[in-house]
């Protein structure tokens, strides 16, 4: 097998490209960077779909250095600047230990960044911060009409994200993002594509949420709750946190996970067919 500097090992959720990383890494004496935003969290490991979901956090699984998980409590926020800038931190670090890093997980806009790096974006004030925020939970709606229509972005934390760099700066978000883009990984790591059949996904999530009620999700969510974390952010957090509210039974939470989590996987592959080229595609569960 050909040895590369680097590597990004991504697909869809439930895919296997966080066991396909795994036993990479151990053949090349990588370290695993973690490139997905919500297991970046600490807290929801379970609800996130963590390696370290079911175990103790850790440096390491079974000998292999995992890097960038669990590192944020819920009540932190983390731009895609700030993440590349860890990302190149461990990336750096690794190189300099004689590691392969191995960048992996499904977040679109973190790949994006590690591969093409980011806009210039200046520094934002804490008022800036808070006064978009509290715009954004109070009042969703206005806040969107506060930005340009060529704005797509609908989630919470990334209007409120365009938001503040517009109460700073007095331009939109999409004007810094039209600069010429810093920060990319260099040389572009080796791109990997784990993206099975969908029905073979749908297989996998069915199978795999029970077991993350079973870990302790619901005991997760409740911190997401008290912790006012935007439950939006991740799939599963949504449903359970509706479910301890008493708007849905356990059975509708599961079945709205399930479904939200299908049509998740289905934009991340259509994601991955319009924005990602992969060096090399598999289509099968590893």
């Amino acid at each position: 097998m050909e040895l590369y500097k680097s590597y990004i090992i991504t697909g869809p959720t439930a895919s296997g490209k966080s066991e396909f990383a795994h036993k990479l890494a151990k053949k090349i004496n990588g370290i695993i960077i973690n490139c997905d935003s919500v297991q970046i969290y600490r807290g929801i490991e379970n609800i996130s779909a963590s390696p370290f979901a079911g175990i103790p956090l850790s440096d390491e699984i079974d000998g292999v250095p995992y890097k960038l998980f669990s590192i944020l409590s819920l009540e932190k926020q983390i731009s895609v600047a700030d993440y590349l800038i860890l990302a190149q931190s461990e990336y750096d670090s690794a190189i300099k230990l004689g590691f392969v890093p191995i960048f992996v997980g499904g977040t679109g806009y973190y790949i994006n960044a590690i591969i093409n790096g980011i806009s210039p974006m200046p520094d934002v004030s804490k008022e800036a911060r808070d006064k978009a925020r509290g715009l954004v939970t109070t009042d969703l709606e206005t806040a969107r009409k506060l930005l340009p229509p060529d704005f797509k972005a609908t989630d919470s934390q990334r209007v409120a994200r365009a938001l503040e760099v517009f109460f700073e700066t007095g331009k939109h978000i999409t004007y810094w993002q039209s600069l010429s883009r810093r920060g990319a990984i260099e040389p572009t790591p080796h791109k990997i594509l784990i993206n099975p059949p969908l029905e073979i996904l749908h297989k996998r999530i069915a199978m795999r949420i029970p077991k993350m009620l079973e870990g302790g999700a619901i005991a997760e969510a409740q911190a997401v709750i008290d912790s006012g974390w935007d439950e939006k952010r991740a799939i599963g957090a949504a449903q359970l946190c509706s479910f301890l509210r008493g708007e849905i039974t356990q059975e509708d939470c599961i079945k709205n996970w399930i479904t939200k989590t299908n049509q998740y996987a289905k934009r991340q592959r259509t994601w991955f067919r319009t924005q990602f080229i992969a060096d090399q595609e598999i289509n099968c569960v590893p």
